[in-house]
């Protein structure tokens, strides 16, 4: 090919170079947001599956609860507790435990304060609730016993 030739076929446009520059960091961010989806999910089956195994082993005591006049909102509020304390404590140790990591992520953030005091108010936010979502279906199903069927002998 002539010098004229391949000349043409090196220039790029501006938009090109720049999306080429950012290449690398938009795919490990990308990679990285996707990582976070799978563990909240991952962490609400998880939150789901042990509340859900706590309440059918306590199935009788729940019961035994109804039958001597306690309502709903109480069954419900026992259970929560018991799925939102954990989480909580989850929550907390993270937060201290991501605010010392600030100054070794800092290097790779890009427009954004290691310390964003929107993302330290919003995410433990956004955990606890999905500590509380998934703890709500096995609350509800716990409200549901009939007291009749739990303190029947098996």
């Amino acid at each position: 090919l002539s010098i004229r030739r391949q000349r043409q076929m090196c220039i790029r446009d501006r938009e090109d170079v720049v999306a080429a520059s950012f290449a690398g960091p938009r795919l490990t961010a990308s990679l990285l947001g996707l990582f976070a989806v799978i563990a909240l999910v991952l962490a609400a089956v998880g939150v789901y599956g042990v509340i859900s195994y706590s309440v059918a082993g306590r199935t009788r005591e729940i019961g035994v609860r109804v039958a001597l006049g306690a309502e709903r909102g109480t069954i419900t509020r026992l259970v929560l507790g018991e799925g939102a304390g954990p989480v909580l404590a989850g929550v907390a140790v993270g937060l201290g435990l991501a605010w010392f990591a600030t100054r070794f992520v800092e290097a790779v953030l890009y427009e954004v304060a290691p310390t964003d005091p929107m993302t330290f108010a919003t995410l433990p936010v956004l955990l606890l609730a999905v500590g509380v979502a998934a703890s709500l279906v096995p609350a509800l199903r716990a409200t549901r016993i009939p007291p009749t069927e739990a303190l029947r002998d098996e």
